[in-house]
């Protein structure tokens, strides 16, 4: 929330997504923050800084080629705030809803939000808990308990089953940026050397 609350301040709006938003968090569990309508990377490293948030590594991150490129600021091993650094499309803006996702006035209200982990269990809050039940063969009743597509379940689905099979693969682009260097002029290098990285800032797809 303090992190949450720097942001804010700076009128950016972020979420936290994942266990802490579900409300099955453990001591493991990383803290995630994502900024959905990113503004310049610097107003957020600015927010940070004002906090008096330190920053331990920063990196662009693309999942796959086809997904958009991501900003992460990381402020300790855990703990990270997210960003798109291009348009991002439906079904990777909703798997965060997919996980589970909460803004900040509901983490202050202990308000938490149903989504699915990564056994794909729909973890639904409870008044003294929470219900797991497995979202196979209930695709289409997840999306509407999510108020997300179907396309998304399905996706999202896929993916974990195939990590399961193959195990972890890693993302397609990390790269860590040096200390002086700014994620926008980072990105700029990139497609300037990157034909696959031009194409997909040019078609957002």
């Amino acid at each position: 929330m303090h992190l949450m609350t720097a942001l804010e301040q700076f009128h950016i709006q972020p979420v936290v997504h994942g266990s802490i938003a579900r409300g099955d968090v453990t001591k493991k569990s990383d803290v995630d923050i994502f900024i959905a309508e990113s503004p310049s990377s610097f107003l957020i490293e600015a927010a940070l800084e004002k906090a008096n948030q330190p920053i331990i590594s920063r990196f662009i991150v693309q999942a796959t080629p086809n997904y958009a490129m991501k900003g992460h600021i990381m402020t300790d091993e855990s703990t990270s705030v997210s960003f798109p650094l291009m348009s991002m499309r439906r079904v990777e803006r909703e798997f965060y809803r997919f996980g589970g996702e909460a803004s900040l006035s509901e983490l202050q209200e202990n308000f938490r939000r149903a989504g699915v982990d990564k056994r794909l269990m729909l973890i639904e809050p409870t008044a003294a808990g929470h219900v797991e039940s497995s979202i196979l063969g209930r695709e289409e009743h997840v999306a509407k308990v999510l108020g997300i597509s179907v396309e998304t379940v399905l996706d999202r689905v896929h993916a974990l089953l195939k990590r399961d099979e193959v195990g972890r693969t890693g993302v397609f682009i990390k790269k860590e940026l040096d200390v002086d260097e700014t994620f926008e002029l980072a990105l700029k290098k990139m497609a300037e050397e990157k034909p696959a990285v031009r194409r997909r800032m040019r078609t957002g797809n």
